[in-house]
């Protein structure tokens, strides 16, 4: 089956298409069929990712998957939440993913001590059949963490050179892909939710 993936990101890419090869789904990504990017409005990660799967749905006629993930941190509200892949563009600077480390970090720098910077990624994965699917799935991932003073670490992409795991002793950009594959939060979604496919949708 073909499912097409509400992102351009070409890593995300890489990980949700490891996650979901057992199911036998292939995934295109919206930008190879000339799909825009979806608005997102709302405050919370399901919500937006509701909306971008249903987006890409309707301009390709096929099934469609979105991710809405990001970054949560304690002490600063939850920020940056659902704007983390712009978070610097609220101070004033660039979109990219070392300005966005950069502000987190200035933000974070009154919190000093490691209870003081816990975080956690979250991402939210929809599924949807069709754009007016009125039955979406919908399943959410949560990886615990704490911010780091400084980047560590050279694979991944977005804040994960920032987000230290205690129980592995490694920032997230430190671990390889399968490892992180077989713990991150999008993992941990994307088990739920290939789960919901198998059961509704009959694949796998």
């Amino acid at each position: 089956m073909k499912i097409v993936l509400a992102s351009n990101n070409a890593k995300k890419l890489i990980e949700l298409q490891a996650l979901f090869a057992p199911l036998g789904v292939e995934l295109l990504t919206q930008g190879s069929l000339g799909i825009s990017e979806a608005e997102e409005p709302f405050g919370t990660f399901a919500e937006n990712a509701l909306a971008k799967a249903r987006h890409a749905a309707e301009a390709s006629g096929l099934p469609a998957l979105a991710d809405d993930s990001g970054l949560v941190v304690e002490v600063l509200a939850g920020a940056p939440g659902v704007l983390s892949a712009r978070y610097a563009t609220l101070f004033g600077q660039p979109k990219s993913d070392a300005d966005n480390n950069r502000v987190l970090l200035e933000q974070l720098a009154q919190f000093p001590a490691p209870e003081q910077r816990a975080a956690r990624f979250v991402c939210a994965l929809v599924a949807v059949r069709s754009a007016r699917d009125p039955e979406p799935l919908i399943a959410m991932g949560r990886w615990q963490g704490q911010i780091l003073c400084d980047a560590q670490g050279e694979a991944g992409f977005g804040y994960d050179p920032l987000m230290f795991i205690p129980d592995l002793g490694r920032s997230v950009a430190e671990l390889s892909g399968s490892e992180k594959n077989g713990r991150s939060h999008r993992a941990l979604a994307a088990a739920d939710l290939a789960e919901q496919m198998r059961e509704v949708w009959h694949l796998g």
